[in-house]
């Protein structure tokens, strides 16, 4: 039952990670809102289900990536509160990792979406 209870637990402390990083952070913000109007244009497109499959991983990493990044930024401020060269380049690397990754996003979404347009 112990460990159930822990199991359970562990749900409310992501949950409760996910809003502090909806409410606080806006770049995720963007990513929710970009991943609905994505969403809502493939219903209204009615892309096949391959696409669905390539635009939920696509999102799911973005936001992943945002979710890590808020993580690193968070983990970064606490051991270095001080301004550091070394805290800068992790912040720096973590959202250059978040603009990659949504980059390739947008690129494959493009694909995926000119031929409902052609």
């Amino acid at each position: 039952m112990k460990t159930i209870n822990r199991f359970l637990k562990s749900f409310s402390y992501a949950f409760q990670g996910l809003v502090y990083t909806i409410k606080t952070q806006g770049n995720f913000q963007f990513h929710l809102f970009a991943a609905t109007i994505v969403a809502l244009f493939a219903l209204f497109v009615q892309v096949s289900k391959t696409e669905w499959l390539v635009l939920i991983l696509c999102i799911g990493l973005v936001l992943f990536a945002e979710l890590v990044n808020t993580a690193l930024e968070a983990l970064v401020d606490l051991v270095s509160p001080e301004i550091n060269p070394l805290a800068k380049i992790v912040k720096d690397a973590a959202a250059a990792a978040v603009l990659i990754l949504a980059i390739a996003a947008a690129i494959i979404g493009f694909i995926i979406f000119l031929p409902y347009f052609l």
